[in-house]
């Protein structure tokens, strides 16, 4: 399947005439790289041209009012597809379509100029890298307020207080502080919303958005959520680049679901997640994790039948309700069973990492002292993986650089292994780092951009290992492929891959030294789903085989609920509830659990075990609200 025209809703839908004209118009889009003339050859493939091809004739409409969503694995070309929607593929790229219009108004060879003009005012674009896309040497708020300046909105008065709305709309805490602080100066929940207010602030008819609930946690991402089908409903076209399709189930109309650069399913969200076409989209549905899933494997080995999807919110409240299947309804849209997969043996012994009542406080702009993490305490055992969650800015990543003595803290202290492990002088420290290593949540920033992947990944291997050349070299392709990348990826420089391959080798980086505790922040939030899974499955096949425990920081309560054996939950730097996994999600005693927990997006339409799927309902007309473009 080469390409897939999704129904003109405008004129299909209900039986009155069309209601609009279709805002964005896309027919047989392709994408090549390289050099040469003609379309080459496809992906991973290069034709006798010298031109790769990565997209294959992708073509949908997008009307005002409506949302459309492409999915798929890294690599998939969905990235590419959105990029050349704004110009910006690249000067290797080379473009070609049928029809690319915006508002009848061709884009194929438009210049930068014109380019300028539509990008911000006409179609927003929210990028996926926060840390890359945000200047360093500037602040947030001038950063956010640049296109403001550049179409001439208002004074410099209405820019910033425009600024600080729209900071304020997604999400962002303290605004006007934020607003004066560098990319590198916030967290990257703070980094994403950002980028997600630059792209809003002219409040634009169309908005491209590639991943923008990317490392939110998940109050800031039913935030997000609710802003972009507040726009959706003013009548903005929304473009949503995800693999999250809980959040795909909340937002979109329709979707295309891409591999390899084709699209191999589309339609209205509602057929698609209940009666998918493809095999490949079934896989991705059957690699959700959840609270349900822990003790399953996500993904399929070769030759095996794939995950079957659990059953959906709509059918674990029916169970609950009527007392007679395994769901039982929580009132927080996190579908819980009566009875849980065991995560594995109970877990006893000497803690491996304690942390004991650490402090920590930064100073801020203008002098002002914030505490970042207050009177924080938790153990770690061996073979335990623990749960740390909360909302950007409540104290997880400062309390994860204490644990891995990149931050002293002001109080308490960490003990290592049983031995003093902060406030110890770090030639003491560093023969022991191979014991605790880490998946940072921006892998990009912690690369160094001269080196290879294999680079990378050979320096990872201890030195003291005894391995010759050769061996080394078969460790590195051990480790690529144990992350899902094939070994000519040795040569490739981290800049050039996307997100979740990046997020890979960071992974792989990790796992190189078999230490014996991992810290992982966010290590999978830029994994698509079906990448997610089999990360997962290695991280509980590798506990298993060794023991390993694992430090988990991450926004994705579903990730959270299926890897961990217990949870703590931080807010403004302090622990305001710890326990066992199923006991924080079925009983949560804080008020602030509970709310993390409503807030967790339903993936509203998955198709059950036991229930065969109907046919979904006509998708209805576009309205459009007053002061709609």
């Amino acid at each position: 399947m080469t390409a897939t025209t999704l129904p003109d809703t405008a004129t299909t839908a209900g039986d009155g005439p069309a209601a609009t004209a279709p805002l964005l118009e896309v027919e047989n889009l392709r994408v090549a790289f390289g050099h040469g003339s003609g379309r080459g050859g496809r992906t991973g493939r290069t034709g006798r041209t010298g031109r790769t091809e990565v997209v294959h004739g992708v073509s949908f409409r997008l009307e005002p009012g409506r949302s459309l969503a492409i999915v798929g694995e890294s690599g998939s070309g969905k990235s590419v597809t959105a990029r050349s929607l704004v110009g910006l593929a690249g000067a290797q790229a080379t473009v070609t379509a049928d029809t690319l219009a915006f508002r009848g108004r061709p884009l194929l060879g438009l210049g930068g100029r014109a380019w300028r003009q539509l990008r911000g005012k006409d179609i927003g674009f929210v990028l996926q890298d926060a840390l890359v896309s945000l200047d360093p040497l500037r602040p947030s708020g001038a950063e956010i307020g640049e296109a403001l300046r550049v179409h001439r909105y208002g004074n410099r008065a209405a820019r910033h207080a425009r600024v600080i709305e729209v900071l304020t709309s997604v999400g962002v805490p303290e605004p006007e502080i934020r607003a004066r602080q560098r990319s590198g100066e916030l967290s990257g929940g703070l980094r994403q919303r950002a980028l997600i207010a630059s792209g809003l602030v002219l409040d634009p008819p169309l908005l491209i958005a590639d991943e923008p609930t990317t490392a939110l946690d998940t109050t800031v991402q039913a935030q997000v959520i609710a802003v972009l089908r507040e726009a959706k409903e003013r009548g903005k076209a929304l473009l949503l680049i995800s693999h999250d399709l809980a959040v795909v189930s909340q937002i979109a109309d329709d979707v295309l679901v891409m591999r390899d650069g084709d699209v191999v399913d589309g339609g209205p969200v509602e057929k698609v997640l209940t009666a998918p076409e493809s095999p490949y989209t079934r896989s991705l549905l059957g690699a959700i994790p959840s609270l349900r899933s822990r003790g399953q494997r996500l993904s399929a080995a070769p030759g095996a039948p794939v995950p079957a999807p659990g059953p959906g919110p709509a059918d674990a409240d029916a169970d609950a309700s009527t007392g007679t299947g395994t769901g039982t309804g929580t009132g927080t849209g996190v579908q819980i069973p009566a009875q849980v997969a065991a995560p594995g043996a109970a877990v006893q012994g000497t803690p491996v990492l304690e942390v004991r009542a650490v402090s920590k406080a930064f100073r801020l702009p203008g002098g002002e002292r914030k505490t970042a993490v207050s009177g924080v305490s938790f153990e770690l055992r061996q073979g335990e993986t623990l749960g740390i969650v909360g909302e950007s800015g409540s104290g997880k990543t400062t309390t994860l650089r204490m644990v891995l003595g990149l931050v002293e803290p002001d109080e308490g202290a960490v003990v290592l292994d049983g031995a003093p492990w902060s406030a110890v002088p770090e030639p003491a420290r560093r023969a022991r780092r191979r014991t605790i290593t880490a998946v940072y949540q921006d892998p990009l920033g912690s690369f160094d951009p001269r080196w290879s992947v294999g680079q990378i990944l050979r320096d990872a291997v201890p030195r003291d290992a005894g391995l010759d050349r050769a061996a080394v070299r078969r460790r590195v392709a051990d480790l690529l492929d144990s992350v899902g990348l094939p070994a000519g990826f040795t040569d490739r420089r981290p800049l050039y891959l996307s997100g979740g391959q990046r997020q890979r080798v960071a992974i792989a980086r990790a796992l190189a030294s078999e230490p014996k505790i991992i810290v992982l922040d966010e290590p999978v939030s830029a994994l698509d789903v079906s990448i997610q899974a089999q990360v997962l499955d290695l991280f509980r096949d590798l506990q298993q085989r060794h023991q390993l425990s694992y430090l988990f920081v991450s926004h994705d309560l579903g990730v959270i609920s299926h890897l961990s054996d217990r949870i703590v939950v931080m807010k403004d730097g302090h622990v305001v509830e710890a326990g066992r996994t199923d006991d924080v999600f079925h009983r949560p005693r804080h008020d602030y659990t509970r709310a993390l927990l409503s807030a967790v997006p339903a993936l509203s339409a998955v198709p059950t075990r036991t229930t065969a799927p109907t046919t979904p309902p006509a998708p209805p007309a576009p309205s459009l609200a007053k002061g709609s473009d």
